[in-house]
C-alpha cells in the first residue's frame, strides 16, 4: 500500500463558537453549533442582505454548493450594516428572496462577526474537518480558489479519516402562496395594465390595473438565461422595467447580468445586452451589446435617447444604445462612495432606483442612503445624503434629511421626485423647489419602487409581496426623526504611522499574473479628508505607509484592493485567469495604545497574527 502523500502545512485557528441572537434559520427550527459541523468543511459567508457583492457570492457559491453537498456545509453568517438588517424579520425575508439554500444564522450584534475578525462584507471563511480555520478570503472572485481547497480537504481528511459525508442540516422552507414573491419593480403599460418583476419567481406578471388580477406571466418561473416564448424563456432574479418603445420593454435581469427584451404582443424574451457573465475589473466598458459583461444591473430608464443603466455591481451608470446596440459607462469610476462632480470622476454605490424627467436623470443610491441626479450633460449632484456610514429617516431641509437604503425614485407631475425609502418602510418626497424632505406615507414593507396612476401611486410593496394603491397626500405625515451610523465598532490605531498591510496569497496552483505589468492594485482615502495626512491615493503595491492625522480623532479609512492570479502551468499556453477584489470602509479611532499596523485579508491568512494550530 502506497503511502499518502503529506498535508499540505497551512496556518490553522481554532474556530471560534457560532454565536446570534436571532438564531437560525433554515435548520427546520433546530439549534445548531459548531461541534455540529465535525467532519464537513465548513465555509461561513459573512453577509448583509443590502450589500450587492454578498449578493454576488451567493450566486458563487451556488455550483460548490451542489457539487460538494456530502462533504461541505455552507452557513450564512448574517451580520447587519443598517439598522432595518438587524430585525429579525427582515432576515427571514432575504433568505427567501435571494434563494439562500444553506442554514444562515442570524447574528444581528455582529457578535460571531467580531469573534472571526471580520472587517467587510462579503467575508468567507473556511474551516477543515476538525474544527480550524485555515483561509479567510474578503470580496468576489474567490470561487475557485474555494474549490480548489476544498479539494485538498477532501483528501487530508478521508486519509486522516476526520472526514464524514452525508446530508446536511439544510432544511427548505414552506413555498408561500401568493401571487407575487418579493416583487421589485413595476411599470405602467400602454393599454394601463401593470407589468411587474417577480423577482424571487424569477418571472414577470402582467396585472390589470387594479394591480391584482393576473392577466399573464412571462418566463417559465425557474432561474435561468434562455431566450424564447413567454413559457419558455429563463430570468434570474429579474428587477428594472422600462417602455423601449410602444410594443417592447427593456429589463435589467440581475442575476444574469443583461438587459432583456419582451415583446408585449407575445410575450417572446430576446437579450439585448450582456453576455451572462458579470463584469470584471479590466473588461471592456464598451462595445457591441451582446458582447460585453455586465454586472447585476438593477434598474433601467430611458433618458436621451438611450437606456440608461443603474448598474449596481459595479457602483456606475452605463447606457444602452438601441439603435447602435451598444453599451457603455457613462458615470461612475467603480469606486463605492459619493462623489459629484463629471460623470467620469463621479462615485455612487449600488445605484438601484431611476426616473427620468425632461432634464434629469434622478436616481436612488442605495449604500449612500442617498437621493442624486445626472444633467444632462453627465454632470452628477446629490439632493439627499452624506456617504456610506450616515442614514436614518429625518425630514427638513435636504442637507441634513436622512433616508436609509432607498431602492426606487419616481418623477412626479409637479417637480419633485417620490423616493422609495426602503429600509425606513416608507414614501418620502424631495421637491428640489424648497429643498425640502418630506414623508408622504408610512407602513410600508419594505417599498422598492412606485409609479404613478392617475392621481394615485402605486407603491411595490416587496416584503408583503403585493402592490399598494395610495392617494397622493397634500400634507406630509409627521414622523420621529431618527439618526444612524453604520453599526460596527471603529477599530483603535495609533496616531501618526500606520502600516496597511493587504493579505493576499495566490490559490494553490496560480501566482500572480504580471504578463502586463503589476497585478495588484491599491486606492486608499478617508473621511474626513484630512484624517490621511500621507498614503492617500492609488499604487500598486498592497502594503502602504499611512500617517493618520493627530488632530482627528476618528474617521473612516476607504480601501480598495484587487489582484489578479492565473494558473501556473507553463504548459498551458492560455492560463485561466481570476481577478480578486474588495473595498472596505475601516471605521478607525485614534488613541495612543492603539495598533501601529492595520492587516485586511484580501485571501489567505496574516501570518503575523501569531497564530496556529
Amino acid at each position: 500500500m502506497n503511502a499518502a502523500s503529506p498535508a499540505p502545512r497551512r496556518v490553522r485557528v481554532r474556530a471560534p463558537e457560532l454565536v446570534g441572537k436571532g438564531g437560525w434559520l433554515n435548520t427546520g427550527g433546530k439549534e445548531l453549533r459548531l461541534a455540529d459541523f465535525r467532519g464537513r468543511v465548513l465555509i461561513l459567508d459573512f453577509w448583509t442582505f443590502c450589500c450587492i457583492n454578498c449578493l454576488h457570492v451567493l450566486d458563487e457559491l451556488r455550483e460548490l454548493e451542489e457539487k460538494h453537498r456530502d462533504t461541505v456545509v455552507i452557513v450564512g453568517v448574517h451580520s447587519p450594516k443598517f439598522v432595518h438588517e438587524a430585525e429579525h424579520q427582515a432576515v427571514v425575508d432575504a433568505v427567501e428572496r435571494y434563494g439562500v439554500e444553506h442554514p444562515v444564522l442570524d447574528d444581528p450584534e455582529l457578535v460571531t462577526w467580531k469573534q472571526y475578525a471580520v472587517r467587510a462584507w462579503p467575508t468567507l471563511v473556511v474551516i477543515d474537518p476538525e474544527g480550524y480555520v485555515v483561509a479567510q478570503h474578503a470580496g468576489e472572485g474567490h470561487a475557485h480558489a474555494i474549490e480548489r481547497l476544498v479539494g485538498e480537504l477532501e483528501a487530508e481528511h478521508a486519509a486522516k479519516g476526520t472526514l464524514r459525508r452525508g446530508d446536511g442540516p439544510y432544511v427548505a422552507p414552506e413555498p408561500e402562496p401568493t401571487v407575487l414573491r418579493f416583487p421589485g419593480k413595476a411599470l405602467v403599460l400602454p393599454g394601463g395594465n401593470l407589468l411587474v418583476s417577480d423577482t424571487t419567481r424569477h418571472q414577470l406578471v402582467e396585472l390589470e390595473g387594479d394591480g391584482e388580477t393576473v392577466v399573464r406571466r412571462i418566463g417559465s418561473g425557474v432561474r435561468g438565461f434562455v431566450d424564447g416564448a413567454a413559457g419558455e424563456a429563463g430570468f434570474s432574479e429579474p428587477q428594472g422595467l422600462a417602455l423601449l418603445d410602444e410594443g417592447a420593454v427593456v429589463v435589467a435581469d440581475t442575476v444574469n447580468h443583461a438587459l432583456r427584451r419582451v415583446d408585449l404582443a407575445t410575450g417572446a424574451v430576446t437579450t439585448l445586452a450582456g453576455t451572462g457573465r458579470q463584469w470584471w475589473q479590466g473588461s471592456p466598458t464598451s462595445g457591441p451589446a451582446r458582447e460585453i459583461d455586465l454586472s447585476s444591473p438593477w434598474d433601467v430608464a430611458l433618458f436621451g435617447g438611450r437606456v440608461w443603466i443603474a448598474m449596481a455591481g459595479v457602483h456606475q451608470l452605463w447606457a444602452y444604445d438601441p439603435a447602435a446596440g451598444t453599451v457603455e459607462v457613462t458615470a461612475g469610476t467603480t469606486n463605492e462612495g459619493l462623489v459629484d462632480g463629471p460623470g467620469s470622476e463621479a462615485w455612487f454605490a449600488q445605484p438601484s432606483g431611476l426616473a427620468a424627467t425632461a432634464d434629469r436623470l434622478w436616481l436612488a443610491d442605495s449604500e449612500t442612503s442617498a437621493l442624486r441626479w445626472v444633467d444632462p450633460d453627465g454632470s452628477v449632484h446629490t439632493a439627499v445624503g452624506t456617504g456610506l456610514f450616515d442614514f436614518g429617516h429625518r425630514d427638513g431641509a435636504a442637507g441634513q434629511a436622512l433616508l436609509q437604503h432607498p431602492l426606487g425614485v419616481t418623477a412626479l407631475p409637479d417637480g419633485s421626485v417620490a423616493v422609495s425609502d426602503t429600509y425606513n418602510h416608507a414614501l418620502r418626497r424631495y421637491d428640489p423647489a424648497t429643498g425640502e424632505v418630506t414623508t408622504l406615507a408610512t407602513d410600508l414593507r419594505e417599498p422598492s419602487d412606485a409609479v404613478l396612476v392617475g392621481d394615485d401611486i402605486v407603491v411595490v410593496e416587496s416584503a408583503r409581496h403585493r402592490l399598494t394603491r395610495l392617494r397622493l397626500p397634500e400634507e406630509a405625515v409627521r414622523v420621529e426623526s431618527v439618526a444612524h451610523r453604520t453599526r460596527r465598532a471603529a477599530t483603535e490605531v495609533t496616531p501618526g504611522a500606520v502600516r496597511l498591510d493587504v493579505i493576499f496569497q495566490a490559490p494553490a496552483g496560480q501566482k500572480l499574473d504580471t504578463r502586463y505589468g503589476p497585478s495588484t492594485r491599491l486606492l486608499v482615502s478617508a473621511t474626513p479628508p484630512e484624517l490621511l495626512l500621507a498614503g492617500e491615493g492609488a499604487g500598486t503595491d498592497l502594503s502602504r505607509e499611512l500617517e493618520l492625522n493627530p488632530a482627528v480623532g476618528q474617521g473612516v479609512l476607504h480601501v480598495s484592493a484587487m489582484a489578479a492570479s492565473c494558473d501556473d502551468d507553463p504548459a498551458n499556453e492560455y492560463p485561466a485567469c481570476h481577478v480578486h477584489q474588495q473595498d472596505w470602509g475601516v471605521p478607525v479611532r485614534l488613541t495612543p495604545s492603539g495598533a501601529d499596523r492595520l492587516p485586511l485579508v484580501l485571501a489567505g491568512m496574516d501570518d503575523r497574527e501569531g497564530q496556529g494550530a
